[in-house]
């Protein structure tokens, strides 16, 4: 509850603990806009700077000290409060061994979106390299056994499950049930690929069934930001009271409503339109 004057406002609180783009795109931007939009209260705790090279959009990351990540954490978790927890970049295996015991205390619903640094080759085909392999193993040993929910793509997904690639159905249920048995109580799995079709399917495991998410496919490259988004967008739901499946649901349906309304920043990258999760 805030006092604002003579107004009292109950707002959900939620840590976004991640990565910084500079062209407000994706990362902590894209999820303070989702949190915005929903109807939370949304706060950070940034792990690395990213800049990009203007003429070619190639990355260029800036580390942050581990001591002004424990600092900026510490302002919110002791000094705050949070009703849910959302984990992105975190990009060196010390903070995420600082980042485990973090969730471990929580006890509130926490969403990871596991972002692993890859690279793919000079034509941009094949399967991308994971450049930080280690970062992995880390993940699964101090996030996942935390997580309420995972939300990898396609390539994370597989680097988590130790497969080579998911490129059918299948492969994604192996996936999905390989996250959840290190910990991650569901998962869900975002995927444009799965089918050689018209639709857009995402994957949910509970550790029992499998529910699939499907809408129609969206023809543009100016999707910047559409993974940090999503996550956000279920972890403010949850926040909230939705159960992960409604949160799923919901968020679905406001991606593909974004993606049909991106645009571009320039001839490289162009973000979702955030204002389609505005509340109704």
């Amino acid at each position: 509850m805030y006092n604002l004057g003579d107004k009292n406002i109950s707002l959900k609180k939620i840590l976004a603990i991640a990565g910084s783009d500079t062209s407000d795109g994706e990362r902590i931007q894209a999820g303070l806009k989702t949190f915005q939009e929903r109807g939370v209260y949304g706060m950070s705790a940034i792990t690395v700077i990213v800049a990009m090279e203007p003429k070619t959009l190639a990355h260029e990351v800036f580390l942050v000290e581990l001591s002004v990540i424990k600092e900026q954490v510490d302002t919110v978790i002791k000094g705050i409060g949070i009703d849910a927890l959302k984990i992105g970049m975190l990009s060196t295996m010390e903070i995420i061994e600082y980042v485990g015991p973090v969730l471990k205390d929580v006890k509130k619903p926490i969403a990871i979106d596991p972002v692993i640094v890859c690279k793919m080759n000079s034509e941009g085909e094949g399967n991308p390299e994971n450049l930080f392999p280690e970062n992995v193993e880390a993940m699964k040993k101090y996030l996942l056994p935390y997580a309420t929910v995972m939300t990898p793509n396609l390539f994370e997904a597989a680097q988590l499950a130790g497969m080579e690639a998911i490129k059918t159905i299948d492969e994604a249920k192996e996936a999905a049930k390989k996250i959840h048995e290190l910990g991650a109580k569901y998962v869900v799995i975002i995927g444009r690929t799965f089918f050689a079709g018209e639709n857009s399917v995402n994957l949910l495991y509970d550790g029992k069934d499998f529910k699939f998410f499907e809408s129609k496919k969206i023809d543009t490259k100016w999707n910047h930001g559409a993974g940090c988004t999503f996550s956000s967008s279920i972890t403010a739901e949850i926040s909230k009271g939705a159960t992960v499946s409604e949160a799923v649901k919901i968020t679905k349906e406001l991606i593909s409503n974004a993606l049909k309304d991106s645009f571009s920043l320039n001839n490289f990258a162009g973000p979702i339109n955030y204002k389609k999760f505005s509340l109704k």
